[in-house]
């Protein structure tokens, strides 16, 4: 066997290799880059093609969760102020339409709410606290924690 056989060799060997390295990676998609779609409570729809264009302002918060219960005294004034230079909603983290509902009745929410029933959006943008707060500019997260007693003074360091 020569030495170009050997180099041709190797050249496949690493060829096939490469190969089956970007197939493993391809045929396991993380959750985290998976699309997420959620559905709103009087049937809109927010997936990534919403949060790529403009900023999206998303308070995500549970009924269940002790500081999640003053929600809409919390997003209201955030809606009324950055409404018109941004996108404001909230997000429901892990509870069925009927007990969003139940909460959420004769309370005025201003902000579409959005279900996201198994936490894949939540996981997707690693959300660790309730109430929390994420901001995203043009698909991109340029602010994420929890949702502040100033959230005015954070949102307006990224929303102009």
């Amino acid at each position: 066997m020569s030495p170009f056989d050997l180099v041709a060799i190797r050249r496949r060997t690493a060829a096939w290799l490469a190969a089956l390295a970007l197939l493993a990676c391809c045929a396991a998609v993380p959750a985290a880059a998976q699309a997420v779609r959620l559905q709103g409570l009087r049937g809109e729809r927010l997936g990534e093609g919403d949060l790529a264009h403009g900023t999206t302002i998303v308070v995500v918060w549970a009924s269940w969760s002790p500081r999640s219960r003053d929600v809409v005294e919390r997003v209201n004034p955030l809606a009324e102020r950055w409404g018109g230079k941004a996108h404001v909603v909230t997000v429901n983290f892990q509870e069925d339409r009927k007990t969003v509902e139940g909460f959420l009745a004769g309370k005025g929410l201003s902000a579409t709410v959005f279900l996201d029933p198994d936490g894949a959006f939540s996981k997707k943008y690693a959300v660790a606290t309730l109430p929390g707060l994420l901001i995203v500019r043009d698909g991109q997260v340029v602010y994420k924690g929890k949702l502040p007693d100033d959230a005015d003074r954070v949102i307006a360091g990224f929303v102009g």
